[in-house]
Formats: C-alpha cells, sequence, structure tokens
C-alpha cells in the first residue's frame, strides 16, 4: 500500500520545491543569539523572537541549572494526576500578578492553550467571532468546538460590528484576536474592540505572544499598550518568545474560565506537564523584566533604525512600529533566492511564503531583536541593499 503512497508524497513534495514554497531547515550550532553559527559560519541571526535577548542570558541559564539539580528534569505525568509542583504554581501566581488577571493555567505551548479554549467554553448555541489572519492555533482551535464560525477582515472595525449583530441570537459570543499579527507586524485595535464587546455584550480573547515582554510601558503586552487590561477577558501567550524562548504557553483569564479549563481542556489534562526547568527559568525572566526597560529601549531603537534605513533605501517593509519587519518581495522564488544571498552575506533570515503567507505576498520577515548592536543592523541593511542588485544582476 505504502509503496503508491510514497510516489504521490514524492510528487506533492517536487510541487512544493518546483514552487519555491520548499522550507528547508538550517542547523544552528550554538545557543540562540544575535550571532548564531550556521554550516556557511558564523552570521548575524535576524529570525529568532528573541526579542529581548533573553535566550542565552546568563541568569536564566543559571536558573534552570539550579532548577535541574531541584525539581529534577521532567514530571512524567500531567497535571491532575502527579505532575504539580511548586514551581508551576507559582508561575501561573506570577504571569496572573504580571498580566493583570485573576488566574492562569500553564499549557506545553501556545498552540496547545489556544486548542484548548473554545472547545471547552462554546457549544453549538454560542459563536466566535475571529480576526482573519489569527494565527494558524487559533483556526485550529476554533474548528475543534461546535460553535458557529464567523470571520471580519483584519483589523476592520465594521465588519466586526456587522459580524456581533448578526449573532445576537446567540448565548455566548467571543471575539478573538491576535495582539500583534506574526506576519505583518500589525498591532490589533484592541480598545476599539472591547467597546464593541461591551456594545454588543461579548467576551475577548487575545493571543499575545508577539507583545507580552515588550509591548506596553511595562512589557505587558498590547492590553496594557491601549489601556484595556480590565477589560480583555482571556490572554493566551508562550514563554517561547521574548519570555525566554524555550517552550511552554499559558491561559491567563477570569477565575472561572481557568477554573473550567482545568476540568475540562483537552490538551491540558492529556499532555506532561510543563517541565519544571522551563517553569523556574521562567520565573527568571519574570524578574528580569522587572528592570527590563533599557532592553525595551534597545530593542524600540533597534527597530526604528532597521525601518527607515530600510525605507531609505527604497525596501518595501509594511507600516508600523513592531520588531517584526516585513520586507515585501511578492514572488515566492525570489524570497527563497534573496534569503540565500543574505545568509552569503552573513545575515540568517528567512523567506515566508504561501500558506504561511498569502499567494504573490512573500517576504523577508526581520525580527529585530535588543541583542542587536547598531553596527549589527548597518550590516543587516547593507546585505540586503547588495542581494538585491546582484537580484537585479
Amino acid at each position: 500500500m505504502y509503496a503508491s503512497v510514497r510516489d504521490e508524497l514524492r510528487a506533492t513534495l517536487d510541487e512544493i520545491r518546483d514552487a519555491g514554497l520548499f522550507k528547508p531547515e538550517r542547523v544552528i550550532a550554538t545557543p540562540q543569539s544575535a550571532t548564531v553559527s550556521v554550516a556557511s559560519g558564523e552570521v548575524l541571526n535576524f529570525c529568532a523572537n528573541n526579542y529581548l535577548g533573553l535566550a542565552d542570558h546568563p541568569e536564566v541559564v543559571a536558573a534552570a541549572k539550579e532548577a535541574l539539580d531541584r525539581w529534577g528534569y521532567g514530571m512524567a505525568s500531567v497535571r491532575f494526576i502527579c505532575g504539580t509542583q511548586d514551581v508551576h504554581k507559582e508561575l501561573e501566581r506570577r504571569l496572573s500578578a504580571f498580566l493583570g488577571q485573576e488566574d492562569t493555567i500553564l499549557y506545553s505551548s501556545c498552540f496547545d492553550a489556544n486548542g484548548g479554549v473554545f472547545e471547552t467554553l462554546l457549544g453549538p448555541e454560542d459563536a466566535v467571532i475571529s480576526d482573519a489572519l489569527n494565527h494558524a492555533s487559533i483556526i485550529d482551535g476554533i474548528r475543534l468546538s461546535k460553535a458557529r464560525r464567523h470571520r471580519y477582515a483584519n483589523r476592520d472595525m465594521a465588519d466586526l460590528e456587522q459580524q456581533l449583530k448578526d449573532t445576537q441570537d446567540a448565548r455566548r459570543r467571543l471575539i478573538v484576536t491576535d495582539g500583534v499579527f506574526s506576519m505583518d507586524g500589525y498591532v490589533a485595535p484592541l480598545r476599539e474592540i472591547c467597546d464593541l464587546a461591551d456594545r454588543y455584550d461579548a467576551m475577548v480573547m487575545v493571543d499575545d505572544s508577539h507583545a507580552v515582554g515588550f509591548v506596553g510601558p511595562e512589557g505587558r503586552g498590547t492590553p496594557e499598550l491601549h489601556g484595556v487590561m480590565d477589560r480583555v477577558d482571556i490572554v493566551t501567550g508562550t514563554l517561547g518568545k521574548a519570555l525566554g524562548g524555550a517552550s511552554g504557553g499559558y491561559v491567563a483569564a477570569r477565575a472561572e474560565i481557568v477554573a473550567l479549563l482545568r476540568q475540562r481542556s483537552r490538551p491540558y489534562l492529556f499532555s506532561n506537564s510543563l517541565a519544571p526547568v522551563i517553569a523556574a527559568a521562567s520565573l527568571k525572566v519574570l524578574d528580569l523584566l522587572e528592570s527590563a526597560g533599557d532592553l525595551r529601549e534597545r530593542l524600540d531603537a533597534n527597530t526604528k533604525l532597521f525601518r527607515t534605513r530600510m525605507a531609505e533605501e527604497g525596501f518595501e517593509i509594511l507600516p508600523g512600529d513592531h520588531p517584526i519587519a516585513p520586507v515585501m518581495i511578492g514572488d515566492a522564488a525570489e524570497a527563497a533566492r534573496m534569503a540565500e544571498l543574505l545568509l552569503e552575506r552573513g545575515v540568517y533570515v528567512i523567506g515566508f511564503s504561501y500558506p504561511v503567507v498569502p499567494m504573490g505576498q512573500a517576504r523577508i520577515r526581520v525580527q529585530l531583536s535588543a541583542a542587536h548592536s547598531t553596527q549589527d543592523v548597518e550590516r543587516a541593511v547593507a546585505a540586503f541593499t547588495d542581494a538585491r542588485a546582484t537580484m537585479a544582476g
């Protein structure tokens, strides 16, 4: 049987390669940092979600090492059987306080967190209204539920209001949006979303994976940025980006929501507990965030410098001030070629194309970090300019 299936799979893979959509995985031979070593040598890293440069921070690494001795390697259990330690409860308490929510529940990833919310809270008599550009984990989580599914155009408040009008017969309604859209760097208009939610009696959920730690005056994310921390009912996020870069996710929400998730959320009930070493290191990250103002300022300065210099050189970058800075290429094969030329020039980036982004909107998604120096940023701009000239031939 598999012989015929193998031939079909090989044909599909060949089609992906021929379309310039194949996604190779480069091997990094060093810790995640602003500079990493790959097969071609040492390169500047402009594609990791290491926003604050904490992935290899000495204090975070030290906390992880200490945690291994104190808490062990893994729990070998789910939380409700024998997989809960003090370190898990402490991290949940700290995240709740940091995010301004009543309670928090940990997951093995934010993908699992988003996968466990909708099925638990919503039934056939309910409606979920989702931004059209929401992350795949939100889309998959919604598919697992029996709720009626509605979409509104990206950040389009008139369309959102129409969806709210069309679902007024639903028992519960949940508006869900990314806080920051990962392929574009656009920030969701949360104040306007919360205003509509109040007007039409709906709940609000935000996946803030690309914001927590560095967006907002104290790095508490897009709800803090927009002054609506007390108006957002559910915040999901990851420990795998600005908060240390390892793995793990969470849902921070109203107390009753978290309590029900502990009882019925399938990814929580049937997945091993978050490794205690990650929980302990994440607590150290939260400690560091209390005095991370200089890191956030450096990240902001690097972001402004890159966006300004690339615009001066004539590159098209989607507007905004987020450290996700998409350099628009259009053609998938050209984006892949640009990424290869940049790697040859010592700059590690990735070309993103369909199905990760819409067809014809391929791009190089540059991600700035507080770990980058001004010289690093200028070197990246120079590499882009040289690579473009090579492609123009």
